[in-house]
């Protein structure tokens, strides 16, 4: 990791940039915000702005489990029942007739109950707010293996994910394997929301996935201007976020998403001027 600080310190010779800590952000910044993109898109046009939310409720309820039996790290047993999780809300939405909203809700209280039910909240508030500038050189490492699994995974399944998104039966009619597509991608935004909610937060981390694709979408007229602004939303708010919260001395994930919001109310009122 010192060649890459040298050559941050090279090419971006900047006061907020000269801490360590601040390096690892920066970095983390770097991996996650195109990750929030690219899940945030497919999620706003699967309309489950919620769904994220619900996860990051499953994820409590893994650690909490994981605490409760003895598990030497409980992060472990969230992502695992973040998934388990993300499976039984996919499954209940396909085979039953209730509404999206209406499963997630259940599930997501269901969770969120129980989680505090296990054990003391107080003890793992951290966990609701993030702490980004608390994020290590290894920790890098697994965002990195993360980002390149999402992408990899997108540009795999993107065609397929969009077709789903669009309209169930026909991508039924192409062969598509409807509920394995969306298994495949609520479980792999189950992981990134659970491993992520530590750095970023509870409370907020649905608002980072939500917020850039929603802007995007507010000014888009295709898919690739979708995807493209999405990300350049979701960099441009990260980095900008970091920085402001530096100087003024902020939470890094809420001025993140107080940014992100901003540009989210640029682009409503663009679109309403032009459209």
């Amino acid at each position: 990791m010192s060649q890459i600080y040298n050559i941050l310190d090279i090419i971006l010779p900047f006061d907020w940039l000269s801490y360590d800590f601040m390096k690892n952000a920066f970095l983390a910044v770097l991996l996650i915000t195109p990750v929030f993109a690219i899940l945030g898109t497919i999620i706003v046009n699967n309309r489950m702005a919620f769904f994220s939310d619900a996860l990051g409720h499953g994820a409590f309820t893994g650690i909490a489990i994981g605490t409760a039996i003895g598990i030497i790290q409980p992060m472990w047993s969230a992502i695992l029942f973040s998934i388990a999780f993300s499976v039984l809300i996919t499954i209940a939405k396909n085979k039953t007739k209730t509404s999206t909203d209406t499963v997630i809700g259940v599930f997501s209280s269901a969770a969120i109950a129980l989680g505090l039910v296990i054990i003391n909240a107080s003890k793992y508030s951290s966990l609701f707010v993030g702490d980004l500038l608390s994020i290590s050189s290894q920790e890098i490492g697994v965002l990195l293996v993360l980002a390149l699994a999402v992408i990899v995974l997108w540009i795999l399944f993107y065609n397929r994910v969009l077709m789903v998104s669009l309209n169930q039966s026909l991508a039924r009619s192409r062969g598509v394997n409807t509920l394995a597509v969306e298994l495949i991608l609520t479980s792999l935004i189950a992981v990134v929301v659970t491993v992520c909610i530590q750095w970023v937060g509870l409370l907020i981390i649905n608002s980072l996935l939500v917020l850039p694709a929603a802007a995007a979408r507010n000014v888009s007229t295709n898919a690739r201007q979708y995807n493209g602004i999405a990300l350049i939303v979701s960099v441009v708010s990260g980095i900008s976020g970091l920085i402001l919260s530096y100087y003024f001395d902020m939470a890094t994930g809420a001025t993140i998403v107080i940014v992100s919001a901003v540009i989210y109310f640029i682009t409503l009122a663009l679109r309403k001027r032009f459209v």
